[in-house]
């Protein structure tokens, strides 16, 4: 894999499926080691495994969790489908280095009478939580647990997933927690496609027809650097989103353009203009059979 060079030597791969066997390990590291967290649901890809690189080359004791979260999946949703693949997953992982993985079960991270759920304010009305109900919640949630068991120095995420970053961001800026949020830049396929889990279920044709997202958002990139260039900002936010839904309509296999939104870079609230501070452009598109694509472009 270009994205993740692989070490020299595979390190011993200590795996705990459970929350005290997690804290138990926890504890047992020295006081003042730095803890890299690559928190995931598996199914690894180079994007997750640049991650790992990136924690590996900064930490004295990484962890990496994998952990398909129920919370954060609607109704209708893919959890039953998600591709789960412990064994692969863990292979990869001791390969890059990790030292420690936390696999729980979901009644250990969510018991009987779990009632207590971290609601992220406002996350619903952005374009991803009103594609999503309820999703942000099960991430602030699970992220939150997540950090309390292992206790980070520093955790890294990837910037496909651009709303969860300002989300984890918030969180823990808001809730007092002593870590570092790390956000590394989403890592592609060579046609351009962000490297994601999902992309197992595109078909051939679906697969052919898939880069004409990250396609969308260049064409949008371009629309706006032309505006700048020619000092014409701020300029209006609709037509960086049209240019964005009207390349993705031209494509016959993308059966549903959810949302193609232009949001400020730091709180994920709609712009409706953009100026030399830039934007996120964020787009949700079905493809063929109803595979869901999401990405994003920072201007």
């Amino acid at each position: 894999a270009a994205a993740a060079a692989v070490p020299s030597a595979a390190r011993a791969l200590a795996i705990s499926r459970s929350i005290t066997a997690m804290r138990a390990a926890r504890k047992s590291m020295p006081p003042n080691a730095t803890v890299g967290f690559v928190p995931t649901m598996g199914a690894l890809h180079d994007g997750h495994l640049s991650l790992v690189k990136e924690a590996r080359s900064q930490n004295d004791i990484v962890v990496a969790s994998i952990f398909v979260n129920p919370t954060q999946f609607g109704k209708g949703e893919d959890l039953d489908k998600y591709p789960r693949q412990l064994e692969r997953d863990s292979e990869l992982l001791s390969i890059m280095g990790v030292d420690h993985l936390f696999a729980p079960e979901a009644d250990a991270m969510y018991g009987k009478n779990h009632v207590t759920y971290v609601d992220p304010t406002g996350f619903d009305d952005i374009a991803e939580g009103r594609s999503r109900p309820g999703h942000f919640r099960g991430v602030a949630t699970v992220v939150t647990k997540l950090f309390n068991i292992i206790q980070p120095t520093n955790a890294y995420f990837g910037q496909k997933d651009a709303a969860q970053c300002v989300l984890i961001r918030r969180v823990v800026e808001d809730l007092n927690m002593d870590l570092k949020v790390c956000v590394m830049d989403t890592i592609r396929e060579e046609d351009g496609l962000a490297m994601s889990s999902r992309n197992a279920y595109l078909s051939p044709e679906e697969r052919r027809a898939a880069p004409v997202v990250y396609k969308s958002l260049c064409a949008a990139r371009e629309v706006y650097q032309s505006k700048k260039d020619a000092g014409e900002l701020p300029m209006s936010a609709s037509m960086l989103s049209e240019t964005v839904s009207n390349l993705l309509n031209s494509e016959p296999l993308v059966s549903e353009v959810q949302y193609a939104s232009v949001d400020n870079r730091a709180t994920f609230q709609p712009l409706t203009e953009v100026g030399d501070e830039g934007a996120v452009v964020s787009v949700a598109c079905k493809v063929g059979s109803g595979v869901r694509l999401i990405d994003n472009i920072v201007l």
